[in-house]
């Protein structure tokens, strides 16, 4: 065997690791895309605007009141926080009077009476015993779909999600997306050079001499 086939062979089984090695990492990458998570929030919880934030490890939230395009809503209406963090329902004076009252659930919010008054605030600290998830809503727009969720603390039951908005899509984050791409390139250029080499490789290493 010459020195030229070992070269190529040896070159081939390190572009053949590298290949293998891109192809783990985007698989990894995929994997963790396809596990985002949300709490798994009562039908009724979702409301007119269906908008959800991921609030945890933030000490404080503000949660509008009379949100969306009738001031029917609450908007984030989906929110999971930490235990300890105090979450403020500000009022935009839109779409009547209205208040937040839990519905079932471990935390006991009630803000009284309704209210239509723009930048009125209800307050709410959340504890241990809140942990899990409430379904809350305005009383007198319970009808029309003025509902919210409150998640609080990390053992509540979730499901995987396509990150939001109810679709089906796996959502991949920005970071899984780029290191995707990049694994990409490197395995085509791995065997664009692995290509060259066996054709030319001898004329590139000098050993293919008459």
């Amino acid at each position: 065997m010459s020195s030229d086939d070992v070269s190529r062979r040896t070159f081939m089984r390190t572009a053949g690791g590298a290949a293998a090695a891109a192809g783990a990492a985007t698989a990894t990458a995929g994997t963790a895309a396809a596990q985002e998570v949300e709490p798994d929030w009562p039908s009724a919880a979702v409301g007119n605007v269906g908008s959800y934030t991921d609030a945890r490890g933030q000490d404080s939230v503000t949660i509008s009141v009379g949100a969306g395009d009738q001031g029917l809503a609450f908007d984030p209406t989906l929110v999971w926080v930490d235990e300890g963090t105090t979450i403020t329902w500000e009022w935009t004076g839109a779409g009547g009077s209205h208040n937040v009252q839990t519905v079932n659930g471990p935390a006991s919010l009630d803000s009284g009476n309704p209210v239509g008054e723009e930048g009125a605030t209800y307050e709410y600290e959340t504890s241990g015993e809140d942990a899990g998830i409430t379904h809350y809503h305005c009383v007198p727009h319970t009808a029309v779909g003025m509902h919210g969720g409150l998640a609080v603390g990390g053992d509540v039951a979730t499901v995987e999600t396509g990150g939001g908005g109810g679709s089906n899509a796996v959502f991949v984050p920005d970071a899984a997306r780029a290191l995707g791409i990049a694994t990409f390139i490197a395995m085509v250029s791995t065997l664009g050079l692995a290509f060259v080499f066996m054709k030319y490789g001898g004329t590139i290493t000098g050993q293919d001499q008459a």
